[in-house]
């Protein structure tokens, strides 16, 4: 991909995908009602307080990645704004979902896609949102990754990659069993140097004071 987005242009543009596809007749949006969509408590994680300045940079630095525009239509005098992505890159209605979600809520299994996603487009099932992920990580320019299972859960998560690749502090992850093996012995194997050189260090002590000793009693 030519573009990298940053948190805000992440939320704007997951906000504008989520409102065109949710409540179309109030879609391209104001920027009071983008605001309040990027602030809102339910489907947001993280939860966010944006001001409107904050909004129209994102909105600014999505116009200029060719992912959203300003529009003004002939009913209204006041500028509404709406997404570019489904077309930028080549996306089905249901791929654009799922994208959505991932923007909105951050990495999500594919139970949670699905529920989570169906207000969007109607699923038939986990199969057809497995299907979608797959396609998506599989092209050119992969749009998600499948991350690493983390410790105690059973499914794996996936995360969009508009932001870039960086996973950050999204794992902890759970090793796989031969490297957990190999890395705690290659702990033990560091422990027991260190205790050799613990135990080489106490006998030159002892050595030492030995020495001293002899030394002490020449003047005795």
């Amino acid at each position: 991909m030519d573009f990298v987005l940053n948190d805000v242009e992440a939320r704007v543009l997951g906000c504008l995908i989520e409102k065109e596809k949710t409540t179309p007749d109030y879609y391209p949006l104001t920027l009071n009602s983008l605001c309040s969509a990027c602030n809102q408590k339910s489907n947001r994680h993280p939860v966010v307080t944006y001001e409107e300045t904050t909004v129209v940079r994102g909105l600014d630095g999505l116009r200029d990645k060719h992912l959203a525009e300003k529009v003004h239509l002939i009913d209204s005098r006041i500028p509404k704004y709406r997404h570019l992505l489904q077309q930028r890159l080549e996306l089905s209605g249901a791929e654009t979902a799922v994208l959505c979600e991932l923007l909105l809520r951050g990495p999500q299994t594919t139970g949670e896609l699905r529920g989570r996603a169906d207000r969007m487009h109607s699923f038939s099932g986990l199969d057809e949102v497995e299907n979608i992920m797959n396609r998506l990580a599989e092209r050119e320019d992969p749009l998600i990754i499948k991350l690493p299972r983390q410790v105690g859960q059973k499914e794996r998560r996936y995360m969009h990659l508009l932001s870039g690749g960086q996973l950050g502090a999204e794992l902890p992850v759970e090793l796989p069993e031969e490297d957990a093996t190999k890395k705690v012995r290659d702990e033990d194997a560091r422990i027991s140097g260190l205790e050799s050189q613990v135990s080489q260090m106490r006998a030159e002590i002892d050595r030492l004071k030995r020495m001293f000793d002899d030394w002490k009693k020449q003047f005795e």
